[in-house]
């Protein structure tokens, strides 16, 4: 779907709800223009989103896995995660119970030089490896990041089966992830309600 003066495309993914969004960059000699967010535009494609934080973080290393992580209700978060700088492999899955694509995963390359973006709904695991050093980060929240509601899953479970692509390099890794539950051990508390616009 491209959507008014080709200003962004969104594309759908195998994962309802899960968007890339690809913003239009006006070029010339000096660099670019790109408008990362548009509420106006968004809405226009069905895309309703009150981003109340927004997040910036930098992984030194290439091979830094942060995640996969979810916040649970009743301060579950949406976010709009995009690269500043770099360039990430980007995952969601799909952890709402019922939903017929529980358990499934998608991934994205996010660079600075493709200026995509993925846009994951509450009730899906989120997470990424960077593939460049001094990568950049940076995702909009749809709530308040509340300590009490943080959780997260081994970014390696093997009955989620996400290809990082780590290429035999040693993944960089938080105390918080090396030590998370593994998805066989996870009760999810994200029910499925239907489809997602």
């Amino acid at each position: 779907m491209k959507l008014r003066g080709n200003a962004v495309q969104v594309e759908s993914t195998i994962l309802n709800g899960v968007k890339i969004l690809v913003p239009r960059r006006f070029g010339d000699h000096r660099g670019f223009f790109s408008e990362s967010w548009n509420q106006r535009a968004m809405e226009s494609a069905g895309l309703y989103y009150d981003w109340v934080q927004d997040n910036h973080s930098v992984s030194a290393q290439v091979g830094t896995v942060r995640g996969l992580h979810f916040q649970a209700p009743p301060h579950a978060q949406d976010k709009l995660i995009r690269c500043g700088r770099g360039a990430f492999f980007d995952v969601a899955v799909d952890i709402r119970k019922g939903s017929p694509t529980y358990g499934q995963w998608v991934g994205e390359e996010l660079s600075f030089d493709n200026g995509k973006q993925m846009l994951v709904p509450a009730g899906f695991l989120h997470g990424f490896v960077t593939r460049e050093p001094d990568t950049e980060i940076i995702y909009k929240c749809s709530d308040y990041y509340a300590p009490e509601c943080d959780g997260a899953v081994k970014f390696d479970s093997a009955d989620l089966g996400v290809d990082w692509e780590l290429g035999g390099i040693e993944p960089v890794l938080s105390r918080k992830d090396r030590e998370a539950q593994p998805f066989a051990d996870f009760d999810s508390p994200f029910e499925y309600k239907g489809a997602i616009a």
